[in-house]
């Protein structure tokens, strides 16, 4: 089972992949990062995502959805931003966020490495 830095570092990997966090939405800190850099501010990425988060939680709560979310994907022109709480038990209450270049990433095998990566994921 790979740690927190070597799933990062894996995820990275990914083809495209401009920056990635693991964040705990409870208190919106990012508790790894890995890319980023001038073009994505991770830290601020990662808290402005929390919201995203509890706001979809919380819309599921109103509408009694009993399922799990298994990753919310937010386009933009030129990129893909996805995130995607982790199920584990010891991942509980945290989530990756990933964001990925349009004209690089192939969407599909993005999603495909992430959920074998998160599912590998020692926190």
């Amino acid at each position: 089972m790979p740690d927190m830095d070597t799933a990062l570092k894996e995820i990275m990997d990914i083809d495209g992949t401009i920056g990635v966090a693991l964040v705990d939405h409870t208190s919106g800190m990012a508790l790894g990062t890995a890319g980023g850099g001038k073009e994505l501010d991770l830290t601020v990425a990662a808290a402005g995502n929390t919201d995203v988060v509890r706001a979809k939680l919380r819309a599921m709560e109103m509408l009694n959805l009993t399922e799990k979310i298994e990753d919310i994907l937010i386009t933009l022109d030129t990129q893909y931003h996805m995130i995607r709480p982790l199920t584990s038990r010891s991942g509980k209450g945290l989530f990756l966020y990933v964001a990925l270049r349009r004209d690089r990433a192939n969407l599909a095998m993005a999603r495909h490495q992430l959920k074998r990566i998160e599912n590998d994921l020692d926190v």
